[in-house]
């Protein structure tokens, strides 16, 4: 039997048992569209992440208080540490000549309040490199303004949501507000923008660092972002902020530095071995299809023996019957796997659209993967169906017919 011949018959044989064929389809097809979308989901958020890591820059340095060794673990985000970070720490960083700007950071909670409108939300004290840090544009108005960060003005930034929700369309610049019990100037906007620190910047208060201690109460820096001038200076400037910083804390290093590079390397590993592990868990619905797909050519194999040892009769070897059904199992696979792979794109459109801001997009490898996978179970479940009809006696099955 020619191969042509052999698909044909293949396919009569499938499509003569309709709502059987498509059910079995339709597992197939289901299985291959998870496969696709969670190997285009697990990689567009990983991308995500990565994109948003490299618009802060490669070159930026993070200093926390505490190192690794106190506690034997990551140093904690909030918290006793050994030794507090203050605003003198960060200014004294500038004494290297590797470093190019540095940022104090402090972040709190507090009651924003306009008139009869009041609002909890997160505040940043910070000085005006920031502003460059973060890569950070304003809407309206400007940025904290630059001068000694130890005199902190009564000036604020505000994220357009936060703006919102205290002025509605009203002017805000120039407005006078209160933060905790301390008023403030709004003499900027910014434009919509991401996280920093796990807030939002939308939703925030920027205002200068001597502000921040004196609202909360505290001279302990959250954070010190510092930038290289270059990335090759990376090593140099990490040398330079524990030299530093141990020579202003009684020769201890009981600091933490980590680099954006360093941090985005690790999330990337993290997430690329996440989209692999979700997509074997779809793959397993796959194999699940496979079986189902095993079961129904048993099944025919039992309906079919008098078709079998009619072929048979007629001069078909054992080899051609195990050649036909096991046809018969990879058209179903294949058949149900590229009807999968339309549904994917037609899904992964509708996400994008709803979130086109994480830019989600089907990985192209994951197609032929899929399909390979798709084959591989048709071979594998329908080896034993083909091998059970390859042994029919077709004297037996012919005589009882």
């Amino acid at each position: 039997m020619r191969a042509a011949d052999r698909l044909d018959f293949a396919w009569k044989a499938i499509t003569a048992y309709p709502l059987r064929c498509g059910l079995t389809l339709l597992a197939m097809a289901v299985a291959t569209c998870s496969v696709i979308l969670l190997n285009g989901l697990g990689d567009s958020a990983r991308r995500y992440v990565v994109d948003q890591f490299t618009e802060l820059g490669t070159q930026l340095l993070i200093v926390l208080p505490g190192r690794n060794e106190t506690r034997g673990g990551p140093p904690p985000l909030l918290g006793e540490t050994p030794r507090d970070l203050t605003l003198d720490d960060a200014l004294a960083l500038l004494r290297s000549p590797v470093i190019d700007q540095v940022a104090p950071i402090i972040v709190g909670q507090a009651p924003v309040q306009y008139r009869n409108r009041i609002r909890d939300t997160d505040i940043i004290g910070t000085t005006s490199s920031f502003l460059t840090l973060r890569h950070l544009d304003m809407a309206q108005g400007r940025f904290l303004p630059k001068g000694d960060p130890h005199r902190g003005q009564s000036v604020v930034v505000l994220g357009l949501t936060l703006k919102r929700e205290l002025f509605a369309t009203h002017r805000a610049l120039g407005k006078w507000l209160r933060i905790g019990n301390r008023r403030f100037r709004v003499i900027g906007l910014l434009k919509t923008s991401g996280q920093a620190f796990g807030e939002k910047l939308d939703e925030i208060a920027i205002i200068p660092v001597a502000s921040a201690q004196s609202l909360f109460d505290t001279p302990a820096l959250f954070r010190i972002v510092a930038q290289a001038r270059s990335r090759a200076d990376l090593s140099k400037v990490r040398d330079d902020i524990e030299t530093i910083l141990q020579s202003r804390h009684e020769g201890e290093k009981d600091v933490t530095i980590l680099t954006s590079d360093a941090i985005l390397s690790a999330f990337d590993k993290i997430l690329h071995s996440l989209t692999l592990a979700v997509a074997g868990i779809a793959a397993i619905s796959l194999v699940v299809a496979g079986i189902l797909i095993m079961n129904v050519m048993l099944i025919a194999v039992t309906q079919r023996q008098p078709e079998i040892g009619l072929l048979m009769a007629l001069g078909a070897s054992t080899t051609e019957v195990l050649k036909i059904f096991l046809t018969e199992a990879l058209l179903l696979s294949l058949t149900g796997a590229a009807l999968g792979v339309l549904p994917a794109f037609l899904i992964m459109a509708a996400l994008d659209h709803s979130w086109p801001q994480v830019s989600l997009r089907i990985v192209p490898w994951s197609i032929p993967a899929a399909l390979g996978v798709s084959i591989t179970t048709g071979v594998v479940f329908g080896l034993l169906p083909a091998l059970k009809a390859a042994k029919v006696d077709p004297v037996t099955t012919l005589h009882s017919r």
